[in-house]
């Protein structure tokens, strides 16, 4: 070995020992810690909806099954107050809601969040009557796969889901947590169905109630969360887009809201932020992953933790250096864009696709 040699090979074992990879082609990685000193958690996205239509207790189960550390129900609610997942109230794009003439004269427009939509929504049902619908497939266009399910599943209760949990945690011997968001709180208090007592007395029910237990909840708006924060000890979440604002203030923007006074503000009433991946690390003109921005060192500094979203396979969602060809429904290198957040020093992240993501962490 020459000196060259012997000066390159001494200087990779003191990268390895300083947590710097050494990658095949010769690049260097910097390996950023999790605030906790532990591995990144697993979130499945609505469950494992990379393979059954998305809040189901199938692919909640399926996720499970798959090793997730947490599930993520979004929760919306109903006329009669009950909490159910959704991923938005507004459910002919989730649930065969269109096909039943009987409830044909349910459709409307509503102004939500002061964006005009157009459909059935959750709150103008009963309980009984969802429970009449049959879950579809959000994205067949990608997910031909999961079209096939459509029709089996049912519209979950969240208590529902937590008895899931509990089920699968006795069967499995590990514990399981819980992640769910609040869809348009502001919205649903102003017609009488506020999130904040419904959701604390059933994780209460199901033993959920500490800073310690698995249970994040999360809010992409902001007053949520500050009242949640007075009444709770469970770990608060503020979601954070890459574009516009919470829309419970005026004005406000999510790019202030992930400064070094933004983030202070957050952890005053929060525990971690959930941003789009691309304010982790963005991509260049090409579509090709770049460097990570800042954001997860600045996050950790003020103690908060990072739980960037959503990571999928398929090459529609990949950057471009990561995609397996031009067809966006072939999966692409899942594990490699995980393997360089987690380099990033993300604690945590939501996969559609939790099987993938949980062995892309562990190898």
């Amino acid at each position: 070995m020459d000196l060259r040699k012997a000066t390159l090979f001494a200087f990779t074992l003191l990268l390895a020992g300083c947590g710097v990879q050494a990658e095949p082609g010769g690049n260097l990685e910097m390996q950023v810690a999790t605030l906790s000193g532990g591995p990144p958690i697993i979130i499945a996205h609505r469950g494992a909806s990379g393979e059954r239509p998305e809040h189901t207790l199938a692919a909640y189960a399926l996720s499970i099954e798959q090793g997730a550390d947490f599930i993520e129900p979004d929760l919306v609610l109903t006329r009669d107050g009950i909490l159910v997942a959704r991923h938005e109230n507004e459910i002919s794009e989730t649930t065969d809601v269109a096909d039943k003439p009987e409830f044909a004269d349910r459709k409307m427009v509503k102004m939500i969040d002061g964006q005009r939509h157009e459909g059935w929504f959750t709150e103008d049902f009963t309980l009984a009557e969802l429970k009449t619908l049959r879950a579809k497939e959000r994205l067949p266009q990608l997910r031909a796969a999961n079209a096939a399910y459509d029709g089996q599943f049912e519209v979950p209760t969240f208590e529902e889901i937590l008895q899931l949990v509990q089920q699968q945690e006795k069967q499995g011997g590990r514990r399981i947590g819980v992640y769910p968001e609040t869809k348009h709180p502001s919205y649903f208090a102003s017609i009488g169905l506020p999130h904040e007592r419904a959701l604390l007395s059933l994780l209460a029910k199901y033993g959920l109630n500490s800073a310690d237990d698995p249970v994040f909840i999360q809010s992409f708006e902001v007053g949520n969360l500050i009242a949640l924060d007075k009444i709770t000890k469970i770990r608060l979440v503020q979601l954070v887009a890459s574009e516009a604002g919470p829309p419970d203030i005026d004005g406000q923007t999510y790019a202030a809201m992930i400064t070094a006074d933004g983030l202070k503000k957050i952890a005053s009433y929060a525990d971690g932020i959930g941003p789009s991946k691309d304010l982790v690390i963005g991509r260049n003109a090409i579509g090709q992953l770049g460097a990570p921005t800042g954001l997860v060192a600045a996050a950790h500094k003020v103690g908060l933790l990072v739980h960037p979203w959503t990571f999928r396979r398929e090459n529609y969602f990949l950057p471009n250096d990561f995609k397996s060809g031009i067809d966006p429904r072939e999966p692409g290198d899942l594990a490699g864009e995980v393997h360089a957040y987690v380099a990033a020093g993300v604690d945590g992240l939501f996969s559609d696709n939790p099987d993938q993501a949980v062995a892309a962490i562990k190898r």
